[in-house]
């Protein structure tokens, strides 16, 4: 455990705690909360007392179907007998369960860089090693490096579209590519799509899982959490070849037996809400990230801030040797403005990522100007020695 980094968030959160006023831009969640489906269907779980005692491991029957017939309809996924659904509490969970069902000690699992840190962690607590490979000057896949990772250790590719914490959302043709690789290679392709809906500019996301006679490598990894302001109500799923099936039970049965009952009735109502209400919301959001991307643009003399088409995300790099962590500490105490420094995510040099889909427009739109005056006065303008 002493190999595995504390957690960014409480970092920066205790941080914020100590100059109050300050705005966050740190923590990735959304501004708003469940649709009312969700909430009524808290009446339907008290009204039987066995709702109350443990339910099944996999997640309850209605669940589970109407999960299914989400994955056929919006991701193109069949659950037809190669594959099974697995209701988790979030998807965080679900990295989890991959991690302990497909790996032994020392085994490796390769991540593209910047990881989504939570991933990262999971490996190590798992005694396994993550490989960590760069992505392009754009945060794209660098399939050539991809593929010169692998070595006999190696288990699985993680890929996150879109991604956290950079807000690129991968093509269609390299997350395919990944995954013809796995299958060639014995590995499995791990993704992650929590931010499936969260796509701008025309870009889109694209489900593995989908592929024909993928089933049996691929883990795909869903969750409620943004796109239905589920946050705290701790709802995933995870899709995965059955022969992981017997192994993902033990797991789940041990760390939680079964995600909270009371939050599946609540996803039931989420997800009879469907899509819609996220695309209602995601206006909101868009308008926000407009405006985000132009104040960034004002200061791209001394930071460069390649395209975000997803999630709800930007990660920057700042041209300062300042340590990330004690820029965010300036920002934080002279300017009470919030971000995460890119160290979090494994990358080195000046990164911080900002995360806009927390908050009113008023008060991102605040947050952001804050954070633009003070890169401005905290960075200088003129070329570093070391560029």
């Amino acid at each position: 455990m002493q190999r595995v980094q504390s957690p960014i968030i409480p970092i920066v959160g205790d941080l914020i705690r100590q100059v109050p006023g300050t705005i966050s831009l740190g923590q990735g969640v959304v501004y708003y909360g469940p649709p009312p489906q969700a909430i009524e269907q808290i009446t339907q779980f008290l009204s039987d007392p066995n709702h109350h005692k443990y339910q099944a491991v996999q997640g309850i029957p209605a669940l589970i179907e109407l999960i299914a017939t989400k994955l056929k309809t919006e991701n193109g996924i069949a659950i037809d007998g190669t594959n099974q659904i697995m209701v988790t509490a979030g998807s965080n969970m679900g990295f989890v369960n991959a991690v302990l069902a497909i790996a032994d000690p020392g085994d490796e699992i390769i991540l593209p860089t910047p990881y989504y840190f939570n991933h990262e962690m999971a490996i190590r607590m798992a005694n396994c090693q993550p490989v960590l490979v760069p992505t392009d000057d754009q945060y794209q896949l660098r399939l050539d490096i991809i593929q010169q990772a692998i070595t006999p250790r190696t288990k699985a590719i993680v890929t996150v579209s879109p991604n956290n914490p950079t807000g690129v959302v991968y093509p269609a043709a390299d997350l395919q590519a990944v995954n013809y690789l796995c299958r060639e290679q014995g590995l499995y392709h791990i993704h992650d799509a929590a931010y499936e809906y969260f796509t701008y500019d025309g870009a889109s996301a694209f489900s593995p899982g989908a592929i024909a006679n993928s089933s049996e490598y691929t883990i795909s990894l869903f969750s409620l959490s943004k796109a239905y302001g589920f946050a705290s109500w701790r709802i995933g799923y995870m899709v995965i070849p059955t022969h992981l099936l017997e192994a993902i039970m033990k797991i789940q049965d041990t760390i939680a037996i079964c995600a909270p009952v009371i939050s599946q009735y609540a996803a039931l109502g989420a997800l009879q809400a469907g899509v819609g209400y996220c695309r209602q919301k995601l206006e909101s959001i868009e308008q926000v990230r407009r405006h985000c991307l132009q104040q960034l643009a004002t200061i791209q003399d001394i930071c460069t801030v390649p395209p975000a088409e997803g999630a709800f995300y930007v990660l920057l790099q700042v041209h300062s040797n300042m340590p990330p962590l004690q820029l965010v500490k300036r920002l934080i105490q002279d300017y009470q403005v919030a971000v995460i420094p890119g160290t979090a995510f494994g990358i080195v040099g000046c990164y911080l990522r900002i995360a806009y889909g927390a908050l009113q427009q008023e008060t991102a739109v605040a947050g952001i100007g804050r954070f633009v005056k003070g890169l401005r006065e905290l960075v200088p303008t003129a070329p570093l020695a070391s560029d």
